[in-house]
């Protein structure tokens, strides 16, 4: 029996916490002032819902953004759910909140960066890869929100793009790592 407290693990969790809270928030009421979400998570984790044709096209890992036109974002304790278009073709997502590696809000310079499930030793292996894409056009994968320049959105029905939006140097980016075991 493992006699430590895993304090990297509550934290996680307690963070996790937050991004439910601003989904239901946002799905509650909208999205306040130039407030929008960067959400990349793992497309092959247990019980993410896409549509194929994106799994295949993003088989590890995809970003979306929340911003001008969402439809029907639904928050539950352990996933949410979203309508987006892509290519003119609305779709609906269902994401597990465990599934989800970066959240971010470049409006207020604000980010989060959990371990993906292989760093964590758990089940569900994932490697990095692939990101997501804005409307069909690639980018390469920006390594934490901050960095724009490498990052990939999947934009809903306005098909404008972020890249004028992302947190300027001096944003608050919170990683777990300091607080994993060894």
């Amino acid at each position: 029996m493992d006699d430590e407290l895993r304090y990297d693990r509550m934290v996680e969790s307690a963070l996790r916490g937050v991004v439910r809270e601003a989904l239901t928030q946002a799905g509650e009421t909208g999205l306040p002032g130039e407030h929008h979400f960067y959400l990349t998570f793992m497309t092959n984790h247990r019980g993410v819902a896409i549509p194929e044709y994106l799994r295949q096209k993003y088989p590890q890992e995809m970003t979306i953004v929340l911003q001008h036109q969402f439809f029907g974002l639904e928050v539950c304790e352990d996933r949410f759910s979203v309508s987006l278009s892509f290519s003119s073709k609305t779709e609906r997502l269902v994401i597990p909140l465990a599934a989800i590696t970066t959240f971010a809000d470049p409006s207020v310079n604000f980010a989060l960066q959990f371990q993906s499930a292989k760093e964590d030793g758990a089940e569900d292996e994932v490697e990095d890869g692939e990101a997501a894409a804005e409307d069909g056009a690639e980018t390469p994968r920006a390594e934490t929100p901050r960095n724009d320049a490498g990052g990939n959105v999947v934009q809903g029905p306005t098909g404008r793009g972020q890249t004028e939006s992302t947190p300027a140097e001096g944003g608050k980016v919170v990683t777990l790592d300091a607080f994993r075991k060894k």
